[in-house]
Formats: C-alpha cells, structure tokens, sequence
C-alpha cells in the first residue's frame, strides 16, 4: 500500500510525501522566501519536513537521508548548520548537497529525502 499525503506546493502531481514499504519519500521542501538567507530558509524547509513527516506520524528524527539543493555553495556553511541544530542528539542522516536553480527566484535551498515510517514498521 502506497501512502501519499496532500501537496505542500499546490501542484496536485506532486503529494508532499508518499510511504511505502517502511519508508516515507518526502518531496521538496522549501521556505522562507521573506529573506535571501540561507540559515533562514533552511529552518524553514526543515521545518515545512517535519510537519509532512508528522502526518505519517513521524519526525526529523526518523530522516534516512537528506538531499540538500543549494542555489550556490555559498551558503553550504549556514544550511549545514542548520541541519546540525536540527538533529541536536548527532544522529544524522545520511547527506547528498548539490547546486540547482530554482523556479522562484527568492528561492535560495531546498531539501527533501527518506525516513524511516514507524506506523509502517520502518522505525528503529
């Protein structure tokens, strides 16, 4: 059974997660777009993530991986340290960063990955 949860980004061919097998595949997520700044804006995707993971009753702390977009290495610095205060037990997931523009231009990261679904038997 396939698990998907509403969109985030009011495009209907793209849910803000879908869960299978133990696993919840989360889709991009993004915010912040009131201040070019990159710490700013990756508090604001990570917590856009934990809110969808919450629907699959799970959170932060259950993300396998991280894919982190960077509109430029510049602000690699300020996301990852971000990331770091997101997960304060030093328990992280695994991490991809790499460049991409973005349709919005005030748009400056975002970030999506997998987690482990407890409700599924994927937690642990």
């Amino acid at each position: 059974m396939i698990a998907r949860t509403p969109t985030h980004c009011g495009d209907e061919t793209c849910p803000s997660s879908a869960a299978a097998g133990g696993l919840i595949f989360l889709a991009h997520h993004a915010g912040g777009f009131d201040k070019r700044d990159y710490a700013h804006q990756a508090r604001a995707a990570l917590r856009a993530m934990g809110e969808t993971l919450a629907l699959s009753g799970a959170s932060l702390g259950d993300m396998v991986q991280i894919n982190l977009y960077l509109r430029d290495l510049s602000g690699f610095g300020e996301a990852r340290e971000e990331i770091r205060k997101a997960f304060p037990d030093g328990r992280y997931p695994a991490r991809m960063t790499l460049t991409s523009d973005f349709l919005s231009p005030d748009c400056l990261l975002m970030m999506d990955g997998v987690a482990a679904a407890p409700a599924l038997g994927g937690g642990g």
